[in-house]
C-alpha cells in the first residue's frame, strides 16, 4: 500500500510540476544566468553527446506531442525570430519544472521508509526526471547560438543597407 501512496503522489507532484510549468511559461528567463547557463564542464551542451543524446532525446515522451492543445510545439517552424525566443524560455520553463518535480520527490522516501523507498526515488529523479533536464541543458547552449547567428546576420544587413 506504501508503493501505491509513494506512486500516487508522484503523480500528483507531476501534475503540480506541469501545471507550474505552463504558468512558468509566462515568466521570461534569462537563459544566460543562473542555472540555466551552459557550465564550463557542460561545453556548451556537447559533453551530452558523449552520452548519446541525439539518439534517444527524441524517444522520451514530450509534453508537446502529448498535449499539443497545452504546449508549444518544439519546431521552429514559421519565423525564427518569433519561435527561438519562445523555445529558448520553454528549455528553463521545462529544465526548472523537473527539478522542483525532483525535490518534491523527497517526502517520497517518507511516504515508502527503507530501501524500496530510496530504489522508487532514484528511478523518480535518475528515470523520469534527470533525462529531461539533460535534454533541455544540451538544446539551449544551441538554440541560443542560432538565435545569436541570426542576429548578427540581421545586423550585417542593416549595415548593408543603411551605408550612412
Amino acid at each position: 500500500m506504501k508503493f501505491w501512496n509513494c506512486v500516487v503522489y508522484f503523480a500528483l507532484t507531476g501534475a503540480l510540476g506541469f501545471i507550474f510549468g505552463r504558468l512558468g511559461s509566462k515568466i521570461r528567463f534569462n537563459p544566460e544566468k543562473g542555472i540555466f547557463r551552459s557550465f564550463a564542464f557542460e561545453k556548451e551542451g556537447r559533453i551530452y553527446e558523449k552520452i548519446g543524446i541525439q539518439k534517444w532525446q527524441s524517444k522520451v515522451p514530450d509534453m508537446s506531442r502529448i498535449l499539443p492543445f497545452l504546449m508549444p510545439p518544439k519546431n521552429l517552424s514559421g519565423s525564427y525570430e518569433e519561435r527561438l525566443p519562445l523555445m529558448i524560455n520553454e528549455t528553463c520553463v521545462a529544465e526548472l519544472s523537473h527539478i522542483i518535480i525532483s525535490i518534491f520527490g523527497i517526502p517520497a522516501l517518507w511516504i515508502l521508509p527503507g530501501t524500496g523507498g530510496i530504489i522508487v526515488f532514484l528511478i523518480f529523479v535518475f528515470v523520469l526526471n534527470f533525462p529531461f533536464i539533460i535534454i533541455q541543458r544540451y538544446n539551449r547552449p544551441r538554440l541560443v547560438h542560432l538565435q545569436k547567428k541570426l542576429l548578427e546576420r540581421k545586423e550585417r544587413k542593416k549595415e548593408k543597407v543603411c551605408v550612412c
